[in-house]
This record gives structure tokens, sequence and C-alpha cells, in this order.
């Protein structure tokens, strides 16, 4: 049996670097518009409709108008922008997530693709609150660098103009980043982290720490129990490395392009001599783990393929 897929805003980033991942697949058919009929909304609902599996690669109001397209169809929905995350009606779309989320995505008629930085500050914090190493209460700062793929088109023009605008620059400088409510609910915590994210002139490829001090945890927590428990977590998950020490003294510095055109996470436990300041780290690609490379995991997942097919390690 062949497939049929659809991806609804198929020439944004995101949602090229999908078609490229799935275009040359024998088991799956991807159903296209022509650029006269890509903005005709009954060209597009009647490709929604008929697709066994739709990606939705818009902004959030037209992805809640794709939903509404697809209406009561047979149709699956993996929908890639932040309008789903936190719905009750929708799977997280983050495979590793918990124990057990994969067979939930596989089952699920609505899958919500992760945030890139979302993603993975869940991935660091959320297996240390399920285990009570990090209570629920913690106040807890995150601080992520992003390539500019990221932010899409308008971004990706804007640096590769002739002369790059800045090497690195903040932004949300309000505190009001679309990804936290998503941080929140998935990792656990009773409040929003406080979230400094950045860009960098580089194309693809992340980098987010968050920084503990030890008395933020469990009373009597070492940091080889911070790395053990990461590491039992994503013990089966063949996209995430939890670094070992000696892999970690090995290094003197982690750049953001480590996971560049990959679809891998690699997540690090520093620690200061004296075991009292760590600095919860992970790379990934922001366009690869971070957006098309979950949207074909998730797509794997539901479709009952092989899950890691098609992906980059």
């Amino acid at each position: 049996m062949v497939l049929s897929v659809f991806i609804d805003g198929g020439h944004g980033t995101t949602g090229l670097e999908i078609r490229e991942r799935l275009s040359g697949r024998s088991e799956i058919s991807l159903i296209t518009l022509d650029d006269a009929s890509r903005k005709d909304d009954d060209a597009r609902t009647e490709a929604l409709r008929s697709a066994d599996i739709a990606i939705l690669c818009l902004p959030d109001a037209a992805a809640r108008e794709a939903v509404a397209m697809a209406g009561d169809s047979d149709t699956r929905l993996i929908d890639a922008s932040t309008a789903h995350r936190v719905s009750p009606d929708w799977a997280y779309g983050f495979p590793e997530w918990e124990p057990g989320h994969r067979a939930t995505i596989a089952a699920s008629r609505h899958a919500a693709n992760p945030g890139c930085y979302a993603q993975t500050f869940v991935a660091l914090v959320h297996p240390l609150i399920a285990s009570s190493i990090l209570p629920g209460d913690a106040k807890l700062t995150v601080n992520a660098t992003s390539g500019y793929s990221g932010g899409g088109r308008a971004m990706i023009e804007e640096f590769e103009q002739a002369e790059a605008p800045t090497a690195f620059r903040n932004y949300a400088l309000a505190l009001a980043h679309k990804h936290l409510p998503e941080m929140q609910e998935h990792s656990g915590l009773a409040s929003r982290p406080l979230f400094s994210p950045s860009v960098a002139n580089v194309y693809r490829g992340m980098l987010v720490e968050i920084p503990l001090h030890i008395s933020q945890l469990r009373e009597n927590t070492t940091v080889e129990e911070v790395r053990s428990v990461l590491r039992e977590h994503y013990a089966d998950c063949a996209l995430i490395t939890v670094h070992n020490v000696a892999d970690m003294a090995a290094l003197e510095t982690l750049t953001i392009e480590r996971c560049a055109d990959t679809d891998r996470m690699e997540i690090f436990v520093f620690a200061s001599p004296d075991g009292e300041h760590i600095r919860l780290c992970a790379t990934l690609d922001n366009l690869g783990k971070g957006a098309a490379g979950s949207a074909v995991q998730n797509l794997n997942l539901m479709a009952g393929f092989n899950e890691y097919e098609g992906l980059k390690f």
C-alpha cells in the first residue's frame, strides 16, 4: 500500500525540507498543487481531504483553517505550527517524551510537531521532573541559539544579503516567546521558564543550555544521578545521545553546528569541580530534529513505517 501525503505550505523552509526527505520514498505518494492552485481554497480542501496524512507547514491561523478544511475526513494531520502544541486533543509529537509515547502518536489522528526550542528544553527537563530529582516548582532559566533558517524565508533573506546584518543577536526581549506554553506544559513545570533565545549567523544548528545550582535539585542529588536519569530515559532512543563524562572531558567547546544536517539530539551534563553548578546542554539541527526530521519521524510512526526511515544520523 502506498501512503498519500499532502504538505500544505510545502514551499516554506520546513515544507521544502520535508518534501525533499519524502520525495524519493517508493511507499509514499506526494500530492502536489501547482502554483495557481496552492492558494486556492477548493484545491487545498480537496488535497487535504484526499490525503492519508497531511502535514501543515503554515502560520498558526492558516493551520487552524486547514484543520477545518480537512473536517470529518479520514485524513490524519501533523501540524508543524504552534497552533495545537498544548491542545489535549492532539498528541505531542515528541516520540521520546515519555515511555510508550510512540504508541500514542502512532494511534493518533492528530499530532502536533514540537517547537525546536521547546522540544529541547522538554528533553532536558521533563525526565528530571518525572523522576522527582528536579521539583516541578523550580524557577529555570534557558538560553538558546538557533541558526537563522529557524526564522523562515524572511530571516534567511535578511542574513544572506551581501553584508550580513550581525553575527549574533538576542530577540523576544519582552519575554513572551510563543514556545513558552509548550515548554511549561510538556516539561511538567508549574511556571514558565525565563527563556532567552537568540539567532546566530549560521544557516542551521541549535544549542540550548539550562544552568542549574545543585541546591535546585532534590537534596543529596549528585551530578551523576542527573546524567543517569537522562541516560535511562533515552536508552532506547536512536536519535538522542546522552554523553558520558569521558566524552565531555574531551570537549573544550560545544558548537551550534555540532548536529547540523542530522536528525540527532546530543545531551551533555557539565559540572563545576565542586559539583555546585551544572550546565544542561543539548545540540540539534533546528530544521532536523527541531522541525522536518520530527515531522518525518511522526509520519513514520502514524503510517506504521520504520520510525527512522528517511532520517539522518
